[in-house]
């Protein structure tokens, strides 16, 4: 459930974006990683360097369950459960 993810981190395109898709999914912002207003849309990078910058910040720990999610123009995503 959304309760037992310890923090989401997106494809930093656009906050609209996240914000929307983190309202319909019920999961608070605070749980949420955002980078994007520091480093713009990087891309393919945005996913490995938010996981970076929250571990280094230490929004993620050792065994906290982490969801990331990409996207791209048309239908294309991926998303997965990680266990850090």
């Amino acid at each position: 459930t959304p309760d037992d993810v310890d923090l989401v981190v997106l494809h930093q395109a656009n906050v609209r974006i996240i914000d929307a898709a983190m309202a319909k999914l019920g999961i608070d912002r605070e749980r949420v990683f955002v980078n994007l207003d520091r480093y713009g849309n990087t891309s393919a990078g945005s996913i490995p360097l938010a996981l970076a910058e929250a571990q280094a910040q230490g929004r993620i720990k050792r065994g906290d369950q982490v969801v990331v999610s990409g996207f791209g123009a048309g239908l294309s995503w991926a998303t997965a459960l990680v266990r850090w």
